[in-house]
Formats: C-alpha cells, structure tokens, sequence
C-alpha cells in the first residue's frame, strides 16, 4: 500500500516545477537571442565582404580563411560559413513547440536540411582546422574533431529515430545535435564572457589564440560538452519527484543563462556590431 503524498510536498513539487519551467524557457529565449544575433553578424559580415570582393577580410575572423589562389579552399570556407548561418537561424526554430504543432511539415523538411547541413558544416571545419593552419593548441584540434564526431552521429540518430517513428527517443537526439551544433557559439560566448569578467585577456595569449583557459574551454564545449550535461540532467529531472534535484538543476540553468547572457552582450558589443559597422 502506497503512502498517500502531502499537499504541502504537492505544492512543493509544483513550485519547483514552475522554476524548472521558467529556467527552461529563460533559457532558450536568450539562446533564440543569441543564436538570431550571430547569425545576422555571419550574413551581414561575409555577405558584404564577399559582395564587395574584399574576401580577403575574412581573415580578420578566421586565420587563413582567404588564401590567394586557392579556389577550391576559399570555396569550403565560403560554404561553411554560410550553411553555419542556416544552422544558427534554423536552429532554434526546430526547438519551437508552436512550429512543430501548427507547422509541421515546414518542421520535417527543415529537420532534415538541418541535420544535412550539420553533417557538411561539421566536416568541413574539420578538414578546415587542419589544413588551413587553424589557430590554437593541439588539444583545441583534436576536441574539434571530437565534436564532429558527435554531430555525425546524433545526426543519424536523430534521422533514424523520426524515421522508425519513435519521437520521444527523435527529440532527445534533436536536442543533443543542437547541444553539439551550438559548440562553435557556446565557445565564442564563454571567451566572450570571461573577458568581461576579467576586463580582457586572461589565461591565454590572444597573439596565438592558446593557454590553459582556452584549453579548458575547447575540452568543456567540444569534446567533453557541459552543455550536453546538463541535458541530461534536464532529461533526468522532468521524470524524477525529488524537488531538490529540480530545484538544484532549475537555478543551474539559471545561472549558466545569466553567464551565457554577459557572454552574448560581450559579443555584440565587443566583436559582432564592431564587424559589421
């Protein structure tokens, strides 16, 4: 015989409920921001500077981006950076409940350009990072290639589960491929915001773009993913009754959003409006 739950643990539950909800959903709405803001930056950016054919220009982001002569390498970038735009803005619109109930076809197709475009932006920095002399330490590169890893195969996974019909199991994988797809912004927001916490360069050479912080970060982002952690904690709390484990995750998230949104202030205002100005 089962012991009859308390209304005062009921209420309990509920208001950590309600702060798991309203961590979630602060969240993704700066995500949406984040992510939305980015995205215009990479448009509006590599957009006029190739219309222009100041190609040249996107060194000043990405080392040996642009190299003379090289047709074929200036082609890969050009692509990457611009199927990144489509990631960054197609993104969240998957993560949208609205879209998928109102839309969902438009849902299927872009779920499916989506994990195409993950797959060739994935690989393509890949073989970007080493055979364009990419910038940082040896450890960077190698959680890179790891993270490209992950993106390939929660791809297919998430690919397979829509496919066989089980779409519980289809919108865990969807999750974690944004988790792995969003590295490359999680890493530009977490540098971001670290200078601002610390007033500027602090933990690594700017110069060579390597040191202990940048390391760390490269591990926690691509190869070891905090984000997907958390995740997981997430997927674990919406089925557990324990309301400390929900509280606890909820005011994480919360404080992740709160460094996330220092990190994305930090961007706009220090390296995306200054770009494209």
């Amino acid at each position: 015989m089962t012991e009859p739950v308390s209304i005062p643990s009921i209420h309990v539950h509920y208001r950590a409920r309600k702060l798991l909800n309203m961590a979630v959903t602060t969240w993704f709405v700066v995500t949406i921001i984040g992510q939305w803001t980015f995205g215009g930056y990479i448009i509006a950016f590599y957009g006029k500077s190739t219309a222009s054919g100041d190609l040249a220009k996107w060194n000043e982001v990405l080392p040996h981006g642009y190299v003379k002569g090289d047709w074929a390498g200036n082609l890969v970038v050009g692509v990457h950076v611009l199927l990144a735009a489509v990631l960054v803005l197609g993104g969240p619109l998957q993560l949208l409940p609205f879209v998928r109930r109102s839309a969902p076809l438009f849902h299927r197709w872009l779920g499916r350009l989506y994990v195409v475009t993950a797959i060739i932006v994935a690989t393509g920095g890949l073989v970007m990072v080493w055979t364009r002399g990419a910038v940082g330490d040896r450890v960077q590169h190698v959680s890179i290639s790891i993270q490209t890893i992950y993106i390939v195969l929660f791809a297919w996974l998430a690919w397979r589960c829509a496919r066989t019909g089980r779409f519980d199991q289809h919108r865990k994988w969807g999750l974690r491929l944004f988790m792995v797809v969003s590295g490359v912004w999680f890493f530009r927001i977490g540098l971001m915001c670290w200078l601002v916490l610390n007033g500027g360069p602090a933990g690594f050479d700017p110069r060579t773009f390597s040191g202990p912080f940048l390391t760390a970060l490269a591990v926690l982002v691509y190869a070891l993913p905090v984000s997907l952690g958390m995740l997981e904690l997430y997927f674990y709390v919406q089925k557990t009754r324990k309301h400390g484990a929900i509280t606890a995750v909820a005011l994480l998230i919360l404080i992740v959003t709160a460094l996330m949104a220092v990190g994305i202030f930090g961007a706009i205002a220090g390296m995306w409006l200054p770009r494209i100005g």
